[in-house]
């Protein structure tokens, strides 16, 4: 059992306090009796031990080293590669739309793009591409049966270990090589399963935000031409659009799970030490309380602008900057590129993948008739 928050108020005053923890190991009872196995299809989330479930000084430590990967000044640096594979996925979307077919934007635009990106960052091989995604759509659907789950983790960690042992055999300029730099200079610093899960999180949880953030700022285009034609017309930015669409559909719309360090009361509610919670993420973007009636509704003129998408406090979210940036570069390419670009379906006929952690489509299908000149 969890106990959800879903409150804006409530999920930001959540992450900041110190009575609650991201480490199952230490602090959720049923962990400690022995409840939670691996075959169990959130294992995955709250057996990992790295910075999104360290506590305190273990945090502390563990987000200094990943936080080098993610300067304002190296994410910067990432905007012509960026640019790079966002043209060359646009061209690729003209070759398959080019008799008039659909063609599906999650599948050929906001999937293979953050996947390339995070990639290159920490050094994945390109032929493991096919792999890597597969896997990763498998942490992500929380409707596997345990013996799915439980082989999808193993091959994850296979892949890992894979990653890890090419770098040390062949180091490069990439960000594996640097945390394994990291571990064998002072394994104080990080420790092996830590490495290995380091990797996890990036490569799984980063490619998935940025994915699901394009993904939903694409639907809000096509399903609101008039917020779309007041972007073309400058009354408002693609970063207002990038922050209305981060509020409204939060990219993680719950993320497993949170402690209680001891007894703490939240809206009333008193959750005693040792307990479960589940931040709703996507329901605090909807808090009627924080955004007035309108919460509901996708609006990139929206006064308020604050959401809590990417976290908040501490375990905010590093990559948050790069998956704007990535959204700030293809947004723009593609609705220019497309200027009557139209959803292939029913806003109601679009399908929510298998996951209530992922806030994403199956697909987003479009028909593109390309700019002419």
């Amino acid at each position: 059992m969890a106990w959800a928050v879903a409150g804006y108020e409530q999920i930001r005053g959540l992450t900041t306090d110190s009575r609650v923890s991201r480490n199952a190991r230490a602090h959720w009872q049923a962990w400690a009796d022995g409840e939670i196995t691996p075959d169990w299809h959130l294992y995955t989330f709250v057996a990992v031990q790295n910075m999104i479930s360290a506590y305190g000084a273990d945090h502390t430590r563990l987000r200094s080293l990943i936080s080098k990967a993610f300067t304002p000044r190296r994410v910067a640096a990432l905007a012509p590669s960026i640019e790079q594979l966002v043209a060359g996925l646009i061209d690729d979307l003209v070759t398959k739309g080019a008799g008039g077919e659909p063609v599906d934007l999650r599948a050929g635009l906001a999937y293979p793009l953050p996947i390339a990106v995070i990639s290159t960052m920490f050094g994945v091989p390109e032929d493991w591409s096919d792999e890597l995604r597969g896997i990763v759509d498998g942490i992500f659907d929380t409707t596997l049966g345990p013996e799915e789950a439980r082989a999808n983790q193993m091959q994850l960690y296979t892949l890992l270990n894979k990653l890890v042992e090419l770098k040390q055999a062949s180091p490069g300029e990439d960000m594996t090589s640097a945390l394994i730099d990291a571990h064998e200079q002072d394994g104080t610093r990080l420790q092996e399963h830590e490495l290995v899960d380091t990797l996890l999180l990036m490569l799984g949880a980063g490619h998935e935000t940025t994915t699901n953030l394009l993904d939903q700022a694409m639907t809000a285009m096509l399903t609101h031409p008039d917020q779309l034609a007041m972007v073309r017309s400058g009354a408002i930015t693609w970063d207002d659009v990038i922050e209305e669409a981060l509020r409204w559909n939060a990219p993680i719309a719950s993320l497993p799970l949170r402690y209680a360090v001891e007894d703490l009361e939240i809206a009333g509610v008193t959750i005693r030490k040792g307990e479960a919670i589940l931040a709703f993420f996507a329901g605090a973007g909807r808090d009627p309380a924080h955004y007035g009636e309108t919460a509901d509704r996708f609006d990139a003129t929206r006064a308020v602008k604050d959401h809590l998408s990417f976290g908040h406090g501490v375990h905010y979210c590093l990559g948050a900057p790069l998956a704007r940036l990535e959204a700030r570069i293809a947004l723009p390419a593609l609705f220019d590129r497309f200027p009557d670009i139209t959803l292939a379906c029913r806003p109601d006929e679009l399908r929510p993948v298998r996951s209530f952690v992922s806030n994403g489509h199956l697909d987003l299908p479009a028909t593109l008739v390309a700019a002419r000149g």
